[in-house]
């Protein structure tokens, strides 16, 4: 049964059977109105029940799972397990669950890839009440055995959906070969698929099914439009939206490589910009996402390693420079905007031969596509020095056979195909 509170004029969050102490720190964070997902989740979940919660990006389920998760590690033994698929939310996680329990003492720990093993294993040895992590690090720590999850209580997967997608499905079978039977266990998604179903079905036990959103539910004041555009032409489209539209911008490309030749072009262009994806280092990736945050950066090109993991307020306009490769992704990139309940535009540029992508997405979001007349476009801009028009570095020239060497060869020594180079030596 949940723990009486007594209600207090201003708080939606009264009568959740919340505890009153935190019920102060969410006053004390501006935290006055629950949404959808945290009504109904919150309830369920403070009573140890299995839950399984679907509500589309940007509608608050980190308290949904994290408030409950905080109450019951102070009422029940063992520690709580938090896996994400992205470094970027398992930080964003991690933040906001110790922005409401560091009062109560709460500690967690970080367990993501690309950062120093040595740091993580510090903070397990602390023993920490939560863990937050993906899941190739936590499989690297329970086969390294400095981390065990024999005592873990509660456990939470969050953004199941896109794990599965990203191919994790393996380490989370793992992980949970690890657990103990006797657990609450929590699965928060964007959509639905058969395969998710199947995982609750597997892993929980009469679980709690909270919808508060079906799949392919956009965010309420998101307006959309689309521009049927060729390649070569992309660019010159994209300046003149950045032109036209003056506030922070995300842009979505599919391959790493595009964001890569985007962020250049666009800070030739004149914009201060900045690229995320997989081929950033963990600390280059924060760097692009607190300065855009922050506003260090007006544009940020991204990924849809990130098309989740960017929780920033006050996105004007999201961009698909290139459609996602799922209609899925559709909706998770462009509910980078519009959130809160605020207000935002979506873009998309397509292919004359991309019609097909574009009525799947339309078949997901039951709505049809506005397509846009192009402007006039801006003149071409020279080329990026040094960004050849199809890569990024000049191809190797080699001699014609029987033709004179490139560079001139030292004298040969024995055992050597040619004299120690210069560099040799200093390491």
């Amino acid at each position: 049964m949940a723990p009486h509170t007594h209600k207090t004029e201003g708080s939606g969050f009264y009568g959740l059977g919340i505890a009153p102490r935190i019920l102060s720190i969410l006053d004390s964070l501006n935290f006055t109105t629950p949404t959808p997902i945290q009504e109904q989740a919150i309830p369920v979940a403070i009573e140890g029940k299995d839950v399984v919660g679907i509500a589309q990006t940007g509608t608050g389920k980190t308290l949904a799972f994290g408030i409950p998760m905080i109450q019951r590690m102070a009422q029940i033994k063992g520690k709580g397990l938090v896996v994400l698929p992205t470094r970027e939310l398992a930080h964003q996680v991690d933040e906001s669950l110790r922005k409401v329990g560091r009062t109560l003492g709460l500690h967690t720990a970080l367990l993501i890839g690309g950062a120093a093993m040595g740091p993580q294993i510090g903070a397990l040895r602390r023993g920490p009440h939560i863990v937050i992590g993906t899941p190739g690090r936590i499989i690297d720590h329970l086969e390294q055995k400095t981390f065990s999850l024999k005592d873990a209580s509660i456990v939470v997967l969050d953004e199941a959906d896109r794990m599965l997608d990203m191919g994790f499905a393996p380490q989370i079978q793992k992980i949970f070969a690890a657990l103990p039977t006797e657990r609450q266990t929590m699965l928060f998604s964007a959509t639905m698929p058969h395969e998710i179903m199947k995982m609750a079905t597997r892993y929980m036990a009469l679980p709690i099914r909270v919808e508060v959103a079906p799949s392919g539910t956009m965010a309420e004041h998101v307006t959309q439009e689309i521009f049927i555009v060729q390649k070569n032409d992309k660019n010159r489209l994209l300046d003149k939206l950045l032109a036209d539209y003056r506030g922070s911008t995300l842009i979505f490309t599919r391959t790493k490589h595009m964001a890569k030749r985007l962020t250049r072009a666009i800070r030739a262009m004149g914009h201060s910009g900045a690229e995320i994806h997989s081929n950033r280092s963990l600390s280059q990736r924060r760097e692009a996402l607190e300065g855009f945050r922050s506003g260090k950066y007006r544009v940020l090109i991204a990924t849809d390693i990130a098309s989740r993991g960017i929780d920033v307020r006050g996105i004007e306009l999201v961009v698909n420079y290139d459609l996602p490769a799922s209609s899925d992704d559709y909706v998770h990139r462009i509910g980078r905007t519009g959130r809160a309940g605020a207000g935002g535009h979506a873009i998309s540029f397509a292919a004359p031969n991309e019609r097909q992508e574009v009525r799947s997405i339309e078949r997901l979001i039951k709505k049809a596509l506005p397509v846009s007349q192009l402007p006039e476009l801006p003149p071409e801009r020279p080329p990026v020095q040094g960004l050849r028009p199809e890569r990024d570095f000049a191809p190797r020239a080699f001699a014609p056979r029987g033709g004179a060497r490139p560079f001139q060869r030292g004298p040969r020594r024995p055992g050597f195909g040619a004299s120690r180079p210069a560099w040799r030596g200093r390491r």
